[in-house]
């Protein structure tokens, strides 16, 4: 078994913590970040070894970061992968500015590419500006194997405080056929009422799977 390396044992100037202190945290490489995050190893894995894991599975694209990815690595505890998946929600919703607008099916495409192959339904809601940029991307429920559950009142609850222009919602189909459901058509009729009653449109809704996608405004329903 590897020798756990404490960071008592490094000189003060590599100290990740120190470094942020002295230099800012623009000063700090990606692994660097990373330990700070991760704060201390444990009797698994020291500091180091734990922020090299993780830097190893990000540099694969953050759609494979996950809550059960990250504690499937050694060293990795409940506390530490809660921080780090708290840390990315939190840049998403409120540090990443999306500049281009989402003026085509495709660009809609590629903001839901993380729910393609979940064994979940997640239900996903985009607030839109009146420039069509996004505002914000939130998961507003998640369901069993073949049912979500969503109520309009959760969908329009923080695009009304976004003051978002329209809306656009998504959810995946974990059996693979993007064919909606009953209650996939009643809830986007749902949808689309409360959205022309409170002044905020349904723009679409996108059902997609692993491989395909189903859109109510491209068949005409919307």
């Amino acid at each position: 078994m590897p020798k756990i390396k404490k960071m008592q044992d490094r000189a003060v100037q590599d100290r990740p913590r120190e470094k942020l202190q002295r230099k800012g945290v623009q000063a700090l490489s990606d692994f660097e970040l990373l330990e700070v995050m991760i704060g201390s190893g444990n009797g698994q894995a020291d500091v180091g070894s734990i922020a090299r894991q993780i830097h190893k599975l990000l540099r694969q694209g953050t759609q494979v970061l996950s809550f059960e990815s990250l504690t499937r690595l050694t060293g990795v505890s409940v506390a530490q992968a809660s921080k780090i998946m708290a840390s990315l929600e939190l840049a998403k919703r409120h540090l990443i500015k999306d500049v281009q607008p989402l003026r085509t099916h495709q660009d809609i495409l590629a903001r839901l590419a993380d729910i393609r192959d979940k064994q979940q339904e997640y239900f996903i809601c985009l607030s839109i500006d009146g420039g069509q940029r996004l505002i914000a991307q939130r998961t507003v429920t998640v369901g069993t194997l073949d049912t979500v559950l969503a109520h309009p009142r959760e969908v329009f609850s923080d695009p009304i405080v976004d003051r978002a222009a329209s809306i656009i919602v998504a959810h995946n189909h974990p059996s693979g056929d993007p064919s909606p459901s009953q209650k996939d058509v009643t809830l986007t009729q749902q949808l689309a009422a409360a959205g022309q009653l409170i002044g905020i449109p349904l723009r679409d809704h996108i059902i997609v799977t692993k491989s395909n996608d189903y859109s109510f405004r491209q068949r005409h329903l919307l």
